[in-house]
């Protein structure tokens, strides 16, 4: 009767790993450039909590991106800093809507009170688009992210945003346009990762895998969590488990704390039938998320696996 159960516990995993991948980390991202627009690298950016103490830092790269991945749902301020100047943007921080800011440092002493005035207002039309996606009115957002560009064509996070708003309402040409225009005005690892994600959607997983891999290698040196876990999934999809393993194994070493990433790394292993590996792959899953969506079935899993 044992032997029974591990094997409806791998059929059982094959299947419900074809079915797609678990649900996305909390992520904070964004760029940080300077007045003429050039990225600002070294510049720290500091992400507080408006209801607790919690608060998380980081640092951007030689690109001015930086990326915070596990943060808990909630409003935050987001404050972008370098020598003395410094930009602070709220963000409403929910699993499975990654947040994407653009900061410029500027020294706004010298501006006119009708400059400020106007920067303000464009601030504020772009927070009330960023609201509407997060809230699943893409078609909104779709129409307040294209009258931005209207009017400030080089407006990189907007064509991006308006690539996720696209590809939300299931409108790949447009999003597939958008994310191209986004790289175009700045070659980003977040406008990669909207490709590939893109591409998976429609089962192009030569595509998929090319700008996932194109995506891995502009974060962070090519050490970027987020990434390297998206490309795994498009590995996964595709089939291609081996490779997936490798790409999850990859993120696990970029950061210990992605509780999914430890989870597809054991149903990699189950497939490709590497029983130790998937239990140890499982037990980093409760380790790092021992009360997660996937708790509950991951120990399922492991009372069913032979030691």
């Amino acid at each position: 009767m044992r032997t029974y159960l591990i094997r409806s516990a791998l059929a059982l995993a094959v299947v419900l790993a074809a079915s797609g991948p678990a649900a996305a980390q909390s992520i904070v991202r964004g760029t940080v450039f300077d007045a003429g627009g050039n990225p600002v690298e070294g510049a720290t950016v500091s992400i507080e909590s408006t209801a607790s103490n919690r608060r998380a830092e980081t640092k951007t790269n030689d690109k001015g991106e930086f990326m915070q991945i596990g943060l808990p749902s909630g409003a935050y301020n987001v404050k972008a800093s370098k020598d003395d100047l410094q930009q602070t943007k709220p963000a409403n921080v929910s699993q499975g809507r990654p947040v994407q800011l653009e900061f410029q440092l500027t020294q706004t002493s010298g501006l006119t009170p009708e400059q400020i005035k106007a920067q303000l207002e464009a601030q504020a039309l772009a927070q009330g688009a960023l609201d509407a996606l997060r809230a699943g009115r893409d078609a909104e957002a779709v129409k307040m992210f294209s009258d931005i560009l209207a009017t400030t064509p080089t407006c990189g996070d907007c064509q991006y945003n308006l690539g996720v708003a696209h590809s939300n309402l299931k409108q790949y040409d447009e999003a597939e346009a958008a994310f191209r225009k986004a790289i175009e005005i700045a070659p980003t690892g977040a406008a990669y990762t909207g490709l590939a994600n893109l591409y998976n959607a429609q089962q192009k997983f030569d595509l998929a895998a090319e700008a996932g891999a194109k995506a891995a290698s502009m974060g962070g040196g090519g050490n970027n969590a987020e990434a390297l876990y998206n490309q795994g999934v498009i590995l996964w999809n595709a089939g291609n488990f081996a490779e997936a393993r490798d790409q999850f194994q990859s993120a696990i070493a970029a950061d210990a704390s992605m509780a999914m990433a430890h989870y597809q790394l054991g149903m990699a292993n189950l497939n490709l039938g590497q029983i130790p590996e998937a239990r140890k792959a499982f037990e980093g899953y409760l380790a790092a998320e021992p009360n997660g969506p996937k708790a509950a079935e991951v120990k399922v899993f492991l009372e069913q696996l032979p030691q």
